[in-house]
């Protein structure tokens, strides 16, 4: 029998775990989750099959855990010098790289399994999400970019859902995977304007340093091209007025965050970032009523 001090201890472990792995801060889940959302109901025609879907969200699942473990395993020398993360589980001592290496294993091989439930197309292309997911975290070593190689990995359960729905990958499935990646751009900058200070002591690399006095800028100039590309899309999905209504809401909340980030406030810019959250959302809605309005 499992004593009451054992009991305690393992509940422990699997709090830090469940920490390690973000699940305590769900916005990156529903970041990575919308567009898979969105390429589902766009791959299945408003109807996508049902193992396919479970295929997919638990996998997004999954891989934002991955990648959370990997991330902080890859930073863990970084971390306890960055205010925002100085507690998180590695850099606070309390798990060892080890036991993330592991978690960061069992992650991608229950990820691998299910994905084994697809089609040949949809295994292979998850050979090059996997490697996208576990190399990300140390591009900001070598490049100002590494929110550019961020939307390479969030995004690439696009092509992933239309070929385990479809068979293939078609051109509006690149389409919205580019926007995906644009997006990637916008928030994930906003998110490292929080950190910029920090990161500038350390030596991060990050496109809120690279862009400079000039982020608002091209943050607003990358808000202007992903909803031109989701319009792209609309047009060639043959998509209706709920659709486009719905892009035009994620106009005002683009608008919006862009207020927040007016003065570079850390706690806004923080806030901006959250808010994207509505902004994905809001593009789902638009896809669903759409789908829904002709049944």
């Amino acid at each position: 029998m499992i004593n009451q001090a054992t009991f305690r201890i393992s509940s422990k472990r699997l709090e830090l775990y469940w920490r390690l792995m973000r699940f305590d801060k769900p916005i990156g889940i529903l970041l990575l989750l919308w567009p898979a959302l969105w390429a589902l109901l766009i791959a299945g025609n408003g109807k996508p099959d049902v193992l396919v879907s479970f295929v997919i969200v638990t996998g997004v699942v999954l891989m934002r855990a991955a990648g959370c473990v990997i991330n902080d395993y890859a930073d863990r020398d970084f971390d306890p010098h960055v205010e925002r993360t100085k507690l998180r589980p590695i850099a606070a001592g309390l798990v060892t790289p080890r036991e993330a290496l592991w978690l960061f294993v069992t992650l991608c091989l229950i990820g691998f399994a299910l994905v084994l439930l697809t089609n040949p197309l949809t295994i292979a292309l998850s050979v090059p999400g996997a490697f996208l997911a576990a190399s990300y975290p140390f591009m900001k070593r070598y490049t100002y970019l590494p929110q550019a190689y961020l939307g390479l990995a969030f995004g690439w359960a696009i092509p992933m859902t239309f070929a385990a729905q479809t068979g293939g990958v078609p051109w509006v499935a690149w389409e919205l995977y580019f926007a995906t990646i644009l997006w990637a751009l916008v928030y994930d900058t906003m998110y490292a304007i929080v950190d910029r200070e920090d990161d500038l002591k350390i030596g991060v690399k990050s496109t809120a340093i690279l862009f400079g006095d000039m982020d608002r800028v091209l943050i607003a100039m990358l808000q202007v091209f992903v909803l031109l590309i989701l319009y792209s899309v609309g047009r060639q999905a043959g998509l209706g007025m709920p659709y486009f209504l719905g892009l035009l809401i994620a106009v005002g909340l683009a608008a919006y965050q862009q207020f927040l980030i007016r003065e570079r406030n850390p706690v806004n810019c923080f806030k901006a970032f959250l808010n994207n959250h509505w902004f994905g959302a809001e593009v789902f809605a638009g896809l669903a009523v759409d789908y829904v309005s002709r049944l």
